[in-house]
């Protein structure tokens, strides 16, 4: 029919255009060429016979490796050659049209981020149609005489590979092997491995390596910078991230190649710039040089789908949790929540905790009765929620009636205390990148001409920020002092606040149960953490788990966590206007949303929230002597806030741990609250 002609002429030609976009190293013209390429490559680009050993030798190469290829008897079908190359892909069932005697359907997959369509009669026809588009996509050469040659072929007029209605020969999908090395083959060693190495991962090098092959250090290994120069000519790297003292050396350096960012670090420019020119290799060629890793945050993504499903499952939970609420008060400009799965499987999700927020009490309003919430932004309100929800799962296990203790997430050990069950994640999702360093140095504004570099390197880039008292925004923090007085602020010294960045990077350490609940459960993390807008994964990555790689060994239970990271496919879209001096809260199997004034801490009556100092530590002491602790108790039961929280010593010292890194990078000096605030009586 004419809507399954077009749909096949659609996808053909953006395969093509993609062919294009992303170029064919194999081509001299890909890259200007110097003056010496120029002169061996002009005599070989004149000739109508192949060049004889000894002139132009470096295109006799190719053309040697070229035939070296080989194609087995057996053919594979186009499903089983996909699935060998990019195994555990997801068919989707786009539509069905047609008559019901004789029905259209279509069938889509995505593979390196592109999305493949094949239409059939029967959904089996339209995979393998799908499936055949797919892997076309990995076939690039710019004329069919280099793709016949390369397939083992003859050369066929009627063939173009360059045409929107090009249609390959079955024979492009057979499973090729390179054939024994043959004796005098020119090229160098190493070449035979990484041709090998390409021919099983079902792609063809898109350039003979003995072209653009560099010359090997004298430790034997080839650098990433030359080589991917080669392949793209006239790269131009940046700096994102400079040390702000000398002691901690960590650079960040940025590469753009065919509308890609790639990233890399390393305690010197050099080196974290052949980290990031790996990662292009890797990404774009599959070419990966011995001794250099490939790119760490590609293998820390979350599967896009899934991402996708936690965003639109907070999203929806928060309309309809709010549907009662007046309209100004459904607003928000930052929406935060904890999606808690049994594996990766979004068919049994359940949003346990919605907070929305921007803003932080004032100094007067400071509590040291424990009495406010101090800081409304919405991913702080979404943990503190969440230990209201870890405190009910506690509590279950208080129950004389043994099915409750069944329900809960924790499983008691046999030496003390709880642990999570097996399986059980959370995911958080804030709607746009948290306040600190991951927003406000995040490089989004600049990946699309990373030549701009006028406002990338900054002094204080992955430095500790802290809040503006009372507004919106975050400043590094300043001078020496760790602790503010409590006196200095009734006087009107800024209180500070750390920023969202800076919390969740700790929450990646101590987890997110806090002290107190430390005493009964294991630590509790975050398995992945989802971003609605103006995110960079890369950065994402650096400001939240990589600033304090040197944070060293760790006590049993306790990790340097680090959660896969996505940004979602449709991002919400920012309400105008300003942000709203409320904050909201939800848990699971509470009836009611609570709304806070985040400038004062308090609800909007004027009581205490749920979410306060207060009523955590009167839900702790209650816990306290009834449920199995993780450690022994030393001395009588602690009888203040403060006493409680130091008891939890493995955490203290992890805390501290912590501290001393971020210093010892040169980051800045972690600002802690007035001590007076806690210095309150438990209600036992």
């Amino acid at each position: 029919s004419d809507t399954v002609q077009n749909s096949q002429k659609g996808t053909s030609s953006a395969e093509v255009k993609e062919n294009r976009d992303v170029g064919n190293v194999a081509n001299l013209g890909a890259r200007p060429l110097s003056a010496g390429d120029r002169a061996r490559a002009a005599p070989g680009l004149k000739r109508k016979r192949p060049l004889e050993e000894g002139n132009g030798a470096h295109l006799c190469k190719l053309q040697l490796i070229w035939k070296k290829l080989s194609w087995s008897v057996t053919p594979k079908n186009a499903l089983v050659q996909l699935h060998e190359l990019k195994p555990g892909l997801q068919y989707r069932t786009v539509s069905q049209t047609g008559p019901v005697h004789a029905p259209v359907f279509a069938v889509a997959v995505e593979v390196n981020g592109l999305t493949f369509e094949g239409t059939g009669p029967t959904k089996k026809k339209a995979k393998m149609r799908a499936a055949e588009l797919a892997l076309r996509s990995f076939v690039q050469f710019p004329n069919a005489c280099q793709a016949h040659l390369a397939l083992g072929g003859c050369p066929s007029p009627s063939t173009d590979f360059t045409s929107d209605q090009a249609d390959f020969p079955d024979t492009l999908f057979k499973e090729f092997e390179p054939s024994a090395p043959r004796q005098g083959l020119p090229g160098r060693p190493g070449d035979a491995e990484l041709l090998s190495s390409a021919y099983r991962r079902g792609r063809l090098l898109r350039r003979a390596l003995d072209l653009v092959g560099p010359t090997p250090s004298p430790t034997g290994e080839r650098n990433p910078v030359v080589l991917l120069n080669q392949l793209r000519a006239g790269l131009r790297y940046v700096c994102l991230a400079e040390p702000a003292e000398p002691r901690a050396r960590s650079f960040v350096m940025a590469v753009s190649v065919d509308g890609r960012t790639f990233e890399g670090s390393g305690r010197s420019k050099k080196v974290a710039k052949g980290q990031a020119a790996q990662a292009a290799l890797q990404a774009l060629f599959d070419i990966q040089l011995p001794g250099h890793n490939p790119s760490r945050s590609k293998g820390h993504l979350l599967p896009q789908e899934f991402a996708d499903s936690v965003s639109q499952m907070v999203m929806q939970k928060f309309r309809e949790v709010t549907l009662a609420l007046t309209p100004v008060h459904a607003r928000h400009k930052a929406l935060a929540g904890i999606v808690m799965t049994r594996g990766l499987d979004a068919r049994q999700a359940q949003v346990i905790v919605l907070s929305s927020g921007t803003k932080c009490i004032s100094g007067e309003h400071l509590s040291d009765q424990g009495l406010v919430v101090n800081d409304c932004h919405a991913e702080v309100v979404a943990r503190r929620a969440f230990l209201h929800f870890l405190y009910a799962q506690l509590e279950l296990h208080l129950s004389k009636r043994r099915e409750d203790a069944e329900r809960s997430i924790f499983v008691r050990l046999k030496e003390g205390g709880y642990r999570l069950r097996d399986t059980v994640l959370f995911h958080l999702y804030v709607s746009t990148s948290p306040c600190g360093d991951a927003r406000l140095h995040s490089p989004y504004e600049i990946t699309t001409n990373l030549s701009s570099s006028k406002h990338i390197i900054r002094k204080f880039r992955g430095h500790l920020r802290t809040k503006i008292e009372s507004g919106e925004g975050t400043v590094p923090v300043r001078g020496p002092s760790a602790v503010q007085t409590w006196d200095g602020v009734l006087l009107g010294e800024p209180l500070v606040t750390m920023s969202c960045t800076d919390k969740i990077a700790r929450w990646n350490v101590l987890g997110l149960q806090g002290a107190l609940l430390s005493h009964f459960v294991e630590p509790v993390y975050l398995h992945s953490v989802v971003v609605g807008s103006l995110h960079h994964t890369g950065h994402l990555s650096r400001v939240m788990s990589h600033r304090t790689e040197d944070l060293g060994q760790l006590p049993a239970s306790y990790r340097h966590n680090r959660p896969l990271l996505s940004g979602v496919s449709e991002a919400e879209a920012r309400q105008p206007g300003k942000s709203p001096h409320f904050s909201v809260n939800w848990v699971v199997g509470s009836a009611d949303l609570e709304i806070v004034n985040a400038t004062t801490g308090r609800r909007s009556c004027g009581g205490s929230s749920r979410l306060c100092k207060h009523v955590f530590s009167a839900r702790w002491a209650q816990l306290y002597g009834r449920l199995s602790t993780r450690t022994p108790t030393h001395g009588d039961t602690p009888s203040m806030y403060c006493e409680a929280k130091l008891g939890a010593h493995t955490y203290q010292s992890v805390k501290q741990q912590l501290f001393k890194a971020f210093q010892k990078a040169g980051l800045g000096t972690w600002v802690r609250k007035p001590p007076e605030q806690e210095q309150f009586l438990l209600t036992l």
